[in-house]
């Protein structure tokens, strides 16, 4: 029996030559997408995803081309928040069409695979005592699928959806060839922004782009002053979403909440927080081709 030392090369497995050919259609796809956004906790419960959703939509009324990937493989929301759940993928040209929302803002997720509700994504390992590794190994491969078989075209920015821990990060961080900017969310709570304060540290670690923090949740309880965290961590606080009921019944429903009557508070707040990061977005460097052909900043 060989063990792996006694194997030369890739054991003419050809794993090289794949996973090269990957990485080149991953810069491929991501050519026309000149942000990357990433929005991350560290801590589930926040209504990360409904707030990564009101501002892709945001972002999509201001007149940009959006997408959203839900990396969130084990419990996507997704598609669901954006109203496109149970939508039919097409293929063309080797690559996946994803569905888009009325405001046109381009949705992957893997709840569009999944054949049912009640089915599981299911993580198969040789052992349980491989299964921990396998999971992580096989998770930074179905992200880096996601990026690099999705047909996202010529967007301004494209959403990342991270799900809860410090670690997912700088995955992303390590799959994808460009800078990646990052937002935080917290709510007023202390273990939220014990995790979510690890979570920062972590992003500066990756080399990550931190963009701001932002609370979300505001005034559902009393917790400590999220400004404060912020101005700890050296980060810009980009404001307070306040809780409402119609934004989670918007998510449940599958509705653009920011598409419906703009005079409360939150929609408000969405808007003036979408306002921000896309201004500072735009005067930071470029980091793919114009769609008039200048070339980076």
């Amino acid at each position: 029996m060989k063990r792996y030392r006694d194997i030369a090369g890739d054991g003419g497995s050809n794993i090289a030559a794949q996973v090269e050919d990957q990485r080149a259609r991953l810069a491929q796809r991501l050519r026309d997408v000149r942000h990357l956004v990433a929005v991350v906790s560290g801590k589930g419960g926040v209504g990360k995803s409904s707030l990564c959703g009101g501002l892709a939509s945001c972002w999509a009324l201001q007149g940009w081309r959006v997408g959203v990937l839900d990396i969130d493989l084990a419990g996507p929301s997704m598609a669901k928040i954006m109203g496109v759940r149970g939508a039919r993928l097409a293929m063309q040209s080797g690559a996946v069409i994803p569905p888009e929302t009325p405001l046109g803002v381009k949705v992957m997720s893997m709840d569009l695979l999944l054949p049912s509700d009640a089915t599981p994504l299911r993580w198969a390992a040789p052992t349980q005592e491989e299964a921990h590794t396998w999971r992580g190994t096989t998770e930074a491969n179905a992200v880096r699928e996601f990026l690099a078989d999705t047909a996202w075209g010529d967007l301004d920015a494209l959403v990342l959806d991270l799900p809860p821990g410090t670690d997912r990060l700088s995955t992303l961080v390590a799959l994808v060839p460009r800078p990646v900017s990052t937002l935080v969310v917290t709510i007023p709570s202390e273990i939220s922004q014990l995790v979510v304060r690890r979570s920062i540290t972590a992003a500066q670690d990756a080399g990550a782009r931190l963009l701001g923090l932002v609370e979300n949740m505001a005034d559902l309880f009393p917790g400590p002053d999220a400004r404060a965290l912020a101005q700890g961590a050296g980060l810009p606080f980009l404001g307070r979403v306040p809780f409402d009921r119609a934004l989670a019944a918007a998510a449940d429903e599958g509705r653009v909440f920011i598409a419906g009557p703009l005079e409360s508070p939150a929609a408000r707040a969405l808007l003036d927080i979408a306002s921000r990061v896309r201004t500072d977005l735009e005067g930071r460097p470029v980091t793919a081709p114009r769609r008039d052909g200048a070339g980076e900043a």
